[in-house]
């Protein structure tokens, strides 16, 4: 449901995979669509598109609309794959879990990063250094013409903050595997073409319970910078790892979002330089989150933690989000 960028991604992955049978594809307006997806059904309402009885229905609609379709779907007896972030909010969010437990459906958050092996390589390598760590990422987006679109329709619902960061958050949790304790934020409005309650720059600062912190930058829009848009970096008092590869292109570039190339491991002793030349694009991580969607079905893995886990990051992106507008730091 939702053929935006992301549901077009989500759909070629289904399309491409022997195990999947797509039933229908829904969108509200017309789309057009790569041509391997046009020989399938499509329908412009959820009503139209739960007729077919599908067992596995992918959303990735406009946030706000997450947390209601995802439990709506999983009381007709689906199981749910849904874009990041899971909801707007944290109680729709804690919703949405509470229904996939109580109905034992599984329920699957798209995030891209866990299934991306260098990602994966990063996180190893900082978790060896041991702790406490310092977090540093950003990811700012120049956007312009039908790129600035569709951040202007984002930022109606969802911060730059919430819609980017609840991945590095993510990355910065499972690193440390220590409880946030306390969120602050700071944030501009830098275009007339919002809504004077939102803001298309924003920063957030965490403070985990083993002493560890990390900040995580975003911002949209034509008047962005290209320089210095992509900050990755984790250090601890035994060295740090940083994803060096300089070759992203622009800062709209979506392969480029995800990409590593390289990892300078640096250690007082001495660097290492981590060569990952055969990195997944973007098509092949969205088929890699569907394979595995279809394998916790099949299998019954057990979702609880990645569940937890995905409203653990997105508590921490939404306070930032509550610091912002009201200027004092949210204790979690």
């Amino acid at each position: 449901m939702g053929l935006g960028n992301m549901g077009i991604s989500h759909a070629l992955a289904h399309h491409a995979n022997p195990g999947s049978e797509i039933v229908g594809l829904v969108n509200r307006s017309p789309r057009e669509l790569p041509d391997a997806l046009t020989r399938y059904p499509r329908f412009d309402s959820f009503e139209a598109g739960m007729a077919t009885r599908p067992d596995l229905v992918l959303i990735a609609t406009y946030s706000d609309s997450h947390a209601d379709l995802a439990i709506r779907a999983m009381e007709a007896g689906a199981h749910v794959f849904v874009e990041k972030p899971l909801a707007t909010n944290v109680a729709d969010a804690e919703r949405v879990v509470e229904t996939a437990r109580r109905l034992n459906r599984k329920l699957v958050v798209g995030y891209i990063l866990r299934h991306h092996p260098s990602w994966i390589r990063m996180i190893e390598e900082a978790r060896a250094l041991g702790g406490p760590f310092v977090f540093r990422m950003n990811l700012n987006q120049q956007s312009n013409g039908a790129e600035w679109e569709t951040h202007k329709a984002l930022m109606r619902t969802t911060s730059p903050i919430v819609d980017c960061g609840v991945h590095y958050v993510d990355v910065m949790c499972q690193v440390t595997d220590a409880r946030p304790v306390r969120v602050q934020g700071i944030g501009l409005r830098l275009s007339d073409e919002i809504a004077e309650d939102m803001y298309n720059y924003g920063q957030l600062q965490v403070v985990f319970e083993d002493g560890s912190v990390g900040w995580y930058e975003a911002g949209w829009g034509p008047m962005m910078s290209e320089t210095a848009f992509f900050v990755k970096d984790i250090v601890s008092p035994n060295g740090s790892v940083s994803i060096t590869d300089s070759d992203k292109g622009s800062s709209s570039n979506m392969d480029g979002h995800t990409k590593v190339g390289g990892l300078l491991v640096h250690k007082p002793l001495g660097d290492t330089i981590i060569d990952l030349p055969d990195e997944p694009g973007h098509q092949e991580l969205c088929d890699a989150e569907q394979t595995y969607i279809l394998e916790a079905i099949a299998e019954d893995i057990d979702l609880s933690r990645h569940m937890d886990d995905a409203v653990r990051s997105l508590k921490i992106c939404l306070a930032a989000d509550k610091s912002i507008l009201t200027g004092r730091s949210v204790l979690l």
